[in-house]
């Protein structure tokens, strides 16, 4: 009877069971320890999780790999800046499924903590059921084959067992369902780790490569030093001077030459553009444009967000100052590339009042687009910057400022504006829907 008790109980554990009733899921600690070492591990997991994405760095071989690619291509304008693109758009999409795989993987952890938690909360039935298990495997009922004397024992036990039987197949049952699932768990959770590490290398991989066409795109098309050096202090000298963005812009279209030619630049393309006959094309698709192929205003709907993000607070919502927001602040993974959401011209890149290190582009027919809280900004004064083309990278951790005080979050934070004739609209009308922004690649 032993041997029939203990083959319809024991097969309902799965494989590799004993393992994973550790130490930790049957010691009889009281209930705050149990709920601290589920913290402890959720923030050991979180730490390997940054760690698996930031400490990943691109071997030496791979990175002369890399090198050699881009001496290899030819140096023109539009190979450049095609090449600065798609790797631009590819660094955007493995930002996304890195995302991702986190949010799964705290999920996962999450369930995993569940069900540790449910197995130590029946830790007393399941020692009843193993106690159980145990007095009937060293005392099983006596053959009525052997000892048919003994008949009313075997009679008292059946009675014994079927009174238990049902009980314990309920909660052996219960038992190794949340034993397999913590084996699932663990086995899925594995999967999710080594396809973060494939994806952290191959953005990092990514990333390097987009340095390097950067730093040849520099080499290509750089002013003269001493000039730009010029324009810079006095950029920022306006920029201690102004007391509001409206300010900022004005004075630097009226008295440094690279953002006046920005802005002549931006009217006659303008201008030009509406000479045009009605377009029926891809406006973005020309990288070796040297000014935008169609008016600001006609790119609603078309233009990509500049980072992978999660919205955190939107345009011509209240703030914590009593008044309303006058842009929209997305929450980016550390390290995160910036790129340019339009074509424009840059009449401003620095630091200014609480904005951080601030972006201003000069997209035509009165219209500037700001980006803010970069921890670098990589393009310069005048220079013109396609849609799509990185224009910094963001910090470790949350710049603080007025833009995104109180935001209650600890990731970097990207403020970006629109702004017609010097005042603040809403940026969402000009965004695409995500299935465009793929379609277009």
């Amino acid at each position: 009877m032993s041997g029939l008790v203990l083959s319809v109980l024991i097969p309902l554990l799965p494989a590799g069971a004993a393992e994973s009733i550790d130490e930790t899921t049957l010691e009889k600690p009281e209930l705050a320890p149990e709920v601290s070492a589920a913290l402890e591990r959720k923030q050991a997991r979180e730490q390997e999780l940054a760690s698996l994405s930031r400490d990943i760095d691109v071997s030496t071989d791979r990175q002369a790999a890399i090198a050699r690619e881009i001496r290899a291509l030819d140096r023109d304008r539009e190979t450049l800046n095609s090449k600065i693109i798609s790797t631009s758009d590819t660094i955007k999409g493995l930002e996304t499924k890195l995302t991702g795989t986190e949010r799964r993987l705290r999920a996962l952890g999450e369930n995993e903590d569940a069900v540790r938690l449910s197995l130590i909360a029946r830790r007393d039935v399941l020692a009843e059921v193993l106690a159980a298990l145990q007095r009937i495997g060293r005392r099983p009922p006596p053959a009525l084959a052997v000892r048919p004397s003994d008949a009313l024992s075997a009679v008292r036990s059946a009675i014994l067992l079927n009174a238990v039987m049902p009980e314990l197949k309920v909660e052996t049952e219960a038992l190794a369902a949340d034993l397999e699932e913590l084996n699932r768990l663990k086995t899925v959770i594995a999967e999710e780790k080594n396809r973060l590490r494939g994806d952290a290398m191959r953005l990092a991989e990514e990333k390097s490569r987009l340095e390097l066409l950067l730093s040849a795109k520099r080499q290509e098309h750089q002013k003269s030093v001493r000039v730009l050096e010029e324009e810079k202090e006095r950029a920022a000298a306006l920029a201690e001077k102004a007391g509001s963005l409206q300010e900022l812009i004005a004075s630097l279209e009226q008295e440094i030459e690279s953002a006046r030619e920005a802005a002549e630049k931006s009217r006659q393309a303008s201008l030009d553009a509406k000479r045009q006959s009605k377009r029926n094309f891809d406006p973005f698709a020309d990288p070796g444009r040297l000014a935008p192929a169609i008016p600001f205003e006609e790119a609603r709907g078309q233009l990509p967000q500049p980072v992978s993000g999660t919205l955190l607070k939107d345009y011509g919502q209240d703030d914590e100052f009593g008044s309303v927001t006058e842009g929209q602040s997305i929450a980016t993974r550390p390290g995160s590339n910036v790129t340019s959401p339009a074509d424009g011209w840059v009449v401003y890149s620095g630091p200014f009042r609480s904005f951080g290190q601030l972006l201003i582009l000069n997209t035509g027919d009165g219209y500037h687009v700001l980006l803010a809280g970069m921890d670098r900004i990589d393009a310069e004064l005048g220079q013109f910057v396609l849609t799509g083309e990185p224009v910094g990278v963001m910090g470790a951790t949350q710049w603080a400022s007025a833009s995104t005080f109180g935001l209650g979050s600890t990731q970097p934070i990207l403020y970006v504006e629109f702004r017609k004739d010097g005042r603040a609209i809403d940026p969402t009308p000009w965004w695409a829907h995500t299935e465009e922004e793929k379609a277009r690649g």
